[in-house]
């Protein structure tokens, strides 16, 4: 439990603030690259000081320093002790379907019987079946679903997330979807930055006509999602079988010219050229990744776009096959993190995330800590606000109850996340929804 004290000004030649945290064990500050993502080596950098303390004033960071510093600078009307805990950046999910309804639960044993996940899609399960689902759900119904699934995302330490549409597959329900994203991005606590991905698969209305379904996205659904700032990025699932090369690029451009920027799932299942085209649209992110060749990794190095590695997603699909995390590294691509929340792969806990980054990617905890920070705030364009704990940033902070960052990548299947500070205000407490 956080030991949370009041106390009375006293000292008026001090700095007034709202809170401080102090004497944390470990202060994961992540900082220095607000400007650019952490590449290569840089990826270990975590900025710790040892009892270190954060000044926060009207929802953002005034001061970081060590303890005996800020108390003597600084004076709060709240304090926290986090004696004992480390303290980091508020966890960014940098890859969730996050707009969905319904459940396929059933699938899981047609995976233990050898079925892939294109044969599932084929089958009418898989996306098509929750794209029936979130259809026929209302508004309210997704608004209801969808804020239980904020409050776990918060209770596990998660501030802020890159939410998809792309269970709707018809202007109506993306818009639907987006708007249910926007209307809890301005509820809050949790932010969402909404991503478009009509082009998540072929609905069944259009089978066999696939560069019709392209064609009626750009000509008809991008305008009217741009008119209506409904989402900041677009995204195609670039995959053999689905949408491939050719019209994912028609798609994501048509979406840049409008101020859409592109993000794309590349090389999941097959070796298509996805990295490779992620670069030559200057894609801000090239998601999933495990058939990236070596020319595409080079290419998206060139062009600066983000690998954003999913490590739930082959274990949830059953694949042997993971993204070479440390080729990519090895190559100075930034490598972001995310859950690939969804009906597939519903993971809501961004701290398995960075186990299995550990565990299946061998990734340092050092690494996928700043995947989950800074690194992933540039995946969704938003390092300039959050991803680390940095004078003149957004205070989402959160306050794991164990002594040592490794913990983050060690111990699996708990709930470390004891407090959750976001916009500078409390928003879980002793790990429960203040």
């Amino acid at each position: 439990m956080r030991k949370l004290q009041k106390e009375n000004r006293y000292a008026l030649s001090r700095t007034d603030v709202d809170l401080i945290i102090e004497h944390a064990h470990q202060l994961i500050t992540a900082k220095g690259f607000t400007q650019r993502p952490a590449k290569g080596p840089e990826m270990e950098e975590l900025g710790i000081l040892q009892d270190g303390a954060v000044a926060i004033h009207n929802g953002r960071i005034v001061a970081v320093s060590k303890t005996d510093e800020i108390l003597s600078t600084c004076e709060a009307r709240e304090r926290i002790d986090a004696t004992g805990k480390i303290v980091t950046p508020g966890l960014i999910d940098a890859h969730t379907h996050f707009v969905f309804a319904g459940s396929r639960e059933s699938e899981l044993e047609l995976k233990i019987k050898g079925a892939s996940y294109l044969e599932i899609l084929q089958k009418g399960g898989g996306i098509l079946r929750t794209v029936r689902d979130t259809r026929s759900a209302s508004k309210e119904e997704l608004l209801q679903t969808c804020r239980q699934r904020v409050e776990s995302l918060l209770v596990h330490g998660t501030t802020t997330i890159e939410a998809k549409s792309g269970y709707g597959l018809s202007l109506q329900d993306e818009i639907k979807s987006l708007e249910v994203i926007n209307s809890l991005n301005h509820e809050g606590p949790l932010t969402l930055i909404p991503t478009f991905l009509g082009a998540h698969a072929i609905p069944t209305e259009f089978d066999g006509r696939v560069g019709e379904y392209i064609d009626l996205i750009i000509a008809d659904w991008l305008p009217k999602i741009s008119e209506r700032h409904l989402a900041r990025f677009s995204d195609v699932f670039c995959e053999k079988g689905v949408f491939e090369i050719d019209d994912s690029r028609r798609l994501l451009l048509a979406g840049k010219r409008l101020g859409l920027m592109p993000r794309i799932h590349a090389d999941e299942l097959y070796p298509l050229g996805g990295a490779e085209l992620a670069a030559e649209v200057e894609a801000v992110s090239a998601d999933h990744l495990l058939f990236a060749s070596d020319l595409g990794i080079e290419r998206m190095k060139q062009a600066g776009v983000i690998a954003t590695l999913l490590p739930a997603a082959p274990l949830t699909l059953m694949l042997d096959r993971y993204a070479d995390a440390r080729k990519f590294i090895a190559h100075g691509v930034p490598v972001a993190l995310g859950s690939d929340l969804s009906p597939s792969c519903w993971i809501e806990n961004e701290q398995l995330v960075i186990g299995l980054a550990c565990y299946k990617l061998k990734m340092t905890p050092a690494e996928a800590i700043m995947a989950v920070t800074i690194n992933a705030a540039h995946s969704i364009q938003e390092a300039s606000e959050i991803g680390s704990l940095e004078i003149g940033k957004k205070a989402d902070i959160t306050i794991f109850n164990v002594k040592d960052y490794r913990f983050l990548g060690y111990r699996l299947g708990m709930n470390m996340a004891e407090t959750v500070i976001k916009n500078g205000k409390v928003a879980v407490d002793d790990g429960h929804l203040a």
